[in-house]
């Protein structure tokens, strides 16, 4: 058995053990991060990069589809084919080079990694078993980064012609017909893309609307696609199983129907991955199923961290990476605090949906008197050119002083607008501040401006 000590251990390199690896090691601590599978996490490897490059490739492939039929602005082509095999070659050396890259930034920043799974003996001893040996790792300060995974559902076990996000973004040609159980985003983001691909796409959802997050004003836009690919939504409608023909389901009025499918995609979620690396050699206080931290990121533990998904919601990779980088400071002597107020959520379903900061309705349930309007992308002269009319930015803002408390957004490309977003609640800004700042014109960031100016009471351009 080999004996490690170090100052700072993390277990789990995803989004948020990674970055917090690379800048304990950029901070002079001496680092150790451990990883069982591989580096990037669900992130980089089977979730958010790969879902994104087959969202990309179904997006260009249904805009060849179009061009090959009338189109409005003159374009014409050919009836498009699409060597999937080879799109999925490209999604994997994306992958490669991303995950590459971070083994590069963890030894360029000597941070030293371990493969094997950890399994802590107390709450400053780990052991690491790899290929056949065992590290004892001891540190001063642990980081807990152990990340998520997919819900299966008693009934739906994954295998076989169920199957998971994980599963999806490896299938080797797009499946002829496919159940999505579950509307919400992972559901909706990759049932789109294989709409797109020319999959019937059935979308089985138990409430009665889909992105249940999300009001019907930001989802609108994405009913109006589902209904253009030809995706059938039963909503109030629950799966009870798979069967040789597909999914039993019960629908809204209490019938048992047999939804066709090849391949059953289980999205209801995820869990949080607190078993399986001896958690109960510890004394951590939970919050419900996730570990409880406080705005430091500390457990109830001396010197033991826990950051992302493990941590609660929003189980996304960016608010880890914010908390791994926060807490390598921490552990350095730097004083911060956990604030998630600005912290964006996007949804890639066409079109994209992004959220910042608080909704009208939470920020009523706040206590603050809120004024609010929108700004519509058909009133958008770059969206307009751009074939990209559907859609609208929502800003929310007190009443009293113009505060901007959050922003909503539904429209194609917003999701490269959630940092404009993001950083106006960050800074403070007022609807002053973003109506008084000149945007470039033709722009899309132009109707952030002018929903600041409608809010305040003279809109420009409607």
């Amino acid at each position: 058995m080999e004996d490690v000590t170090c100052k700072v251990l993390v277990i789990g390199a995803g989004p948020g053990g990674y970055v917090a690896a690379i800048r304990a090691g950029q901070l002079g601590l001496d680092t150790v991060i451990v990883e069982g599978q591989y580096h990037g996490g669900t992130c980089l490897n089977v979730g958010c990069i790969p879902s994104k490059a087959i969202i990309h490739a179904a997006d260009e492939f249904e805009k060849a589809a179009h061009f090959a039929g009338e189109s409005a602005i003159g374009v014409k082509a050919g009836k498009p084919e699409i060597d999937f095999a080879k799109t999925l070659a490209w999604k994997d050396g994306i992958v490669k080079r991303l995950t590459t890259g971070v083994g590069g930034l963890l030894k360029k920043n000597k941070a030293r990694a371990i493969s094997g799974w950890a399994t802590f003996v107390d709450g400053k001893t780990v052991d690491v078993k790899e290929n056949g040996s065992t590290h004892r790792i001891r540190a001063e300060s642990i980081i807990i980064a152990t990340g998520s995974i997919p819900v299966e559902l008693p009934f739906l076990k994954f295998g076989d012609n169920v199957i998971s996000s994980t599963e999806a973004l490896s299938l080797s040609t797009p499946p002829k017909t496919l159940a999505v159980v579950g509307a919400g985003y992972i559901g909706l983001e990759l049932g789109i893309a294989f709409a797109k691909l020319g999959t019937k796409v059935t979308v089985v959802e138990a409430m009665d609307k889909i992105l249940p997050l999300y009001d019907k004003e930001l989802t609108r836009p994405v009913e109006k696609t589902l209904k253009r690919l030809g995706v059938e939504v039963l909503l109030g409608a629950k799966a009870k199983g798979a069967s040789k023909k597909g999914l039993d389901i019960e629908t809204a009025d209490g019938k048992a129907e047999t939804v066709k499918a090849e391949k059953i995609l289980v999205t209801v979620g995820r869990a949080p991955k607190t078993e399986g690396w001896g958690r109960e050699k510890l004394v951590l206080d939970m919050d419900g199923k996730f570990i409880r931290i406080d705005d430091q990121c500390k457990t109830s533990m001396s010197g033991v961290y826990a950051i992302g998904d493990v941590t609660g919601e929003p189980m996304l990779a960016h608010r880890a990476m914010a908390q791994g980088e926060m807490v390598a400071e921490i552990i350095a002597g730097h004083s911060r605090r956990w604030d998630k107020r600005a912290i964006p959520a996007v949804c890639f379903t066409d079109p994209e949906i992004v959220s910042v900061g608080l909704s009208p309705e939470e920020a009523k349930s706040s206590g603050y008197e809120i004024k609010t309007q929108n700004f519509p992308f058909s009133a958008n002269g770059r969206a307009m050119s751009m074939e990209a009319e559907d859609g609208f930015i929502r800003v929310v803002a007190r009443a009293d002083n113009k505060l901007v408390l959050g922003v909503r957004a539904a429209g194609r490309g917003v999701s490269e607008l959630s940092t404009a977003f993001g950083l106006a609640i960050e800074m403070g800004a007022t609807l002053d501040d973003i109506a008084g700042t000149i945007h470039a014109h033709p722009t899309l960031g132009e109707a952030f401006q002018e929903a600041s100016l409608r809010t305040l009471g003279h809109a420009l351009h409607i």
